[in-house]
């Protein structure tokens, strides 16, 4: 709990009050703001006006106490309690619409109120530290942070799952990715770039893990040999965030969440697609049709964490070889092969990385066969000029802090969650 000293023996504290007991001759009071609870103990005979404040006081009202913190070591919130002097109620709160037995989506409907367990506030000063690990990892490796533009004019990537907006007298859509201006900054000689911003997915899922605005955390780099590049920087980003975030949270996340936070070892587990099924089939029985085989199914995906943990005792497992037709146009080939790969965690993917196709009559070709060379002309230009070789890949933050503290949905990983049914508050 926050304590402004504002003289010699004398503090003042502000918050809501989370728990009040009204005996026959003492109030305890419970005040909780941000950074954790302090008692205010009030003998009813010594202040009367201030008992007959409180005594009509209602939880999670806010409350400013003037008084003194005094040791005393029958008190459980870190053994201070303060004696107050004076006392105002700064504003009052009816009775709470919601309670820990309401629905996720009843919360969601009163989603500030929500977010006012600790529970919720310890997952969000998680995910900021989480963020700020990333970019201190990537700035410390002479990144330059970019923000692109989210109102675009032709579909970020396949022409599908946008969301189309009018834009004075004609279309345009909200970017469901970064990956075309970051390509840019490629070819603008900026070499290395990363992104944390709104993503847009005018998808109709109703999953635990999708949703259809999310936070995403995107980086491209240049003059890289190969996709394997772009896995150990991310392999090392992680490992470095996750380290960061051990050392910060750990004891607190285990205490209120039950959840060991890992620092992975390096460099993590790779298997190619076709290596993964032969795996799940032999250790787990599980089969899928051949024609189903050119990507990961939702099922296989799952199993990818007991895979990881029973072969590699890993938490994460690298997967290449993905079918073509099953690959974005822009990832180079070779013999045919998408030079990428999926990154799976605790049987989750959490990002699509590869390296680029950065020549441009190579890219406009593999444009053409997925039947995009048109929508993409715009894209196209930044490659005529001279391009290096580059790769990257994309986060999904909320995604990322549901799988670590083990939660049992983006909506509860998210400060408002954006989905098919969900536009308020």
């Amino acid at each position: 709990m926050r304590i402004c000293e504002i003289k010699p023996g004398h503090v003042e504290i502000q918050g809501f009050i989370e728990n009040l007991r009204d005996k026959k001759s003492m109030q305890f009071v419970v005040i909780r703001d941000l950074s954790g609870k302090v008692q205010v103990t009030v003998v009813k005979s010594e202040k009367p006006e201030i008992a007959e404040i409180f005594s009509h006081a209602t939880l999670e009202s806010t409350v400013k106490v003037v008084g003194e913190a005094v040791e005393n070591e029958y008190v459980k919130l870190g053994g201070i309690e303060i004696i107050p002097e004076s006392v105002e109620i700064t504003s009052h709160a009816d009775a709470l619409p919601i309670g820990p037995e309401s629905s996720i989506d009843q919360r969601l409907d009163y989603r500030w109120l929500d977010l006012r367990q600790p529970k919720n506030q310890l997952l969000f000063m998680v995910q900021t530290a989480m963020n700020q690990s990333l970019r201190e990892f990537l700035l410390n490796r002479h990144f330059i942070e970019i923000h692109s533009p989210k109102l675009i004019p032709t579909a970020s990537e396949s022409g599908s799952e946008v969301f189309e907006v009018k834009y004075f007298d004609r279309k345009a859509y909200l970017a469901q990715s970064p990956q075309f201006y970051k390509q840019m900054a490629m070819g603008a000689g900026f070499e290395r770039v990363f992104e944390c911003g709104p993503v847009f997915r005018a998808e109709k899922s109703h999953t635990k893990k999708h949703a259809t605005e999310f936070t995403g955390f995107d980086l491209e780099f240049s003059f890289i040999n190969s996709f394997e590049d772009v896995m150990k920087l991310e392999e090392e980003m992680l490992a470095y965030m996750l380290k960061n975030l051990k050392e910060k949270f750990g004891e607190k996340v285990k205490e209120v969440f039950g959840v060991d936070i890992v620092v992975p070892t390096l460099p993590f587990p790779v298997m190619k697609l076709s290596e993964v099924y032969d795996e799940l089939e032999k250790r787990y029985n599980f089969k899928v049709r051949d024609e189903e085989k050119g990507d990961l199914t939702t099922e296989a995906e799952r199993l990818c964490e007991n895979l990881a943990k029973d072969k590699f005792n890993h938490e994460f497992l690298f997967i290449t070889d993905y079918s073509a037709e099953k690959r974005a146009f822009y990832h180079m080939r070779k013999n045919g092969v998408p030079q990428g790969y999926d990154l799976i965690w605790k049987g989750m993917e959490i990002t699509t990385g590869a390296q680029r196709e950065h020549r441009y009559e190579i890219l406009k070709k593999q444009a053409k066969e997925k039947g995009l060379d048109k929508d993409v002309e715009f894209y196209l230009e930044f490659f005529k000029y001279g391009m290096p070789s580059h790769g990257g890949f994309g986060l999904g933050l909320d995604r990322m802090i549901m799988i670590l503290l083990n939660i049992s949905s983006i909506k509860e990983g998210m400060f408002i969650f954006r989905g098919p049914d969900r536009l308020n508050p």
